[in-house]
């Protein structure tokens, strides 16, 4: 089993104006003579951590990351104006002029891979493969399947559900995302702020393979926030994508060479999605391995730093 590569810290960084109202934080570590490399976080609001660096050789890689719109160190925090996926795509090959690459790796997991899809296919001249993790297409049935009443993740984990559906009344629990928009959006902190960890509590728990589902969620209030009010925000206007647009466009980067990782026990992004989009993709490597959804289950790692390895030995070979 392969592991992520030590520690690094960045040795790069710099802020990003993307338009009037929002800045992006860019950090890049590694070579910087290497293979260029993008990473895309999930959430979306997530923002970026230190582990995300270590998927790649720093020796071989020239690797880039920033904080998408109202994420992480990215300002104004939590700003949802002007915050949709077109513009998040923007920003993407917003940086990549700005950092003068011509071509680069494009890598998300999650959230990460509908951005990273997007992007590609707006722009596939630019992306020189693609790795993804925990597929997840942007589609209102998979947004349905994790937080809705009629979804089937609440039969996987049922004591994190119950806390989840409790924390809304009854006669709300029809429409659960719009129900917990309207707490996220309240004048009261504390109910915006009890909702946000209900949220967190709900999606950050169920991550792992393994884990505790009496544990409570593993983000403070202030990023609990961030991060809910951003996925109610995008949940609730489909993803700002069109109906079955990423399966629809992947003629447009059917060439780009590309790896699918997929935990076989992905609750919060279903091995469905990982399945259509390599139907639609025959070309794709489908890698679905025994893991939940985290980027951090030791069968993910494994499979995500051979799938960096090998476009490395491919597009920068030693």
């Amino acid at each position: 089993m392969r592991e992520l590569y030590p520690e690094i810290e960045p040795d790069r960084t710099q802020r990003v104006a993307v338009d009037a109202l929002h800045e992006l934080h860019v950090e890049e570590c590694g070579n910087p003579d290497g293979l260029p490399v993008v990473f895309l976080h999930g959430g979306p609001g997530a923002g970026v951590s230190p582990y995300h660096r270590r998927f790649f050789d720093p020796a071989r890689y020239r690797i880039v990351l920033f904080d998408q719109r109202g994420a992480g160190k990215s300002t104004p925090r939590g700003e949802l104006r002007d915050n949709t996926t077109a513009h998040l795509v923007h920003d993407i090959e917003t940086i990549r002029a700005r950092l003068g690459i011509e071509r680069w790796l494009v890598f998300g997991g999650s959230w990460g891979s509908t951005l990273a899809l997007a992007y590609a296919q707006a722009h596939p001249t630019r992306a020189l493969g693609l790795v993804l993790r925990g597929i997840f297409l942007g589609r209102p049935c998979e947004v349905r399947w994790f937080s809705e009443l009629d979804g089937g993740a609440r039969w996987i984990f049922p004591e994190r559900w119950s806390r989840y559906l409790t924390h809304i009344p009854a006669d709300e629990h029809a429409d659960l995302v719009e129900a917990y928009w309207r707490r996220l959006e309240s004048k009261d902190e504390s109910v915006r702020v009890a909702a946000a960890l209900a949220w967190d509590d709900w999606e950050g728990g169920s991550t792992t393979l393994l884990h505790d589902p009496h544990a409570a969620g593993s983000e403070g209030p202030d990023s609990a926030l961030v991060h809910a009010r951003t996925e109610a925000h995008y949940f609730r206007h489909a993803c700002f994508l069109e109906p079955d647009q990423l399966l629809r466009d992947v003629e447009r980067i059917r060439h780009i060479p590309a790896t699918i990782v997929q935990g076989r026990y992905d609750i919060i992004c279903p091995p469905r999605s990982a399945v259509d989009l390599a139907k639609a993709w025959p070309e794709a490597a489908l890698d679905i391995v025994l893991a939940g959804h985290s980027a951090a289950d030791p069968a993910i790692v494994d499979a995500l730093v051979r799938a960096t390895d090998a476009m490395a030995d491919r597009f920068a070979p030693r």
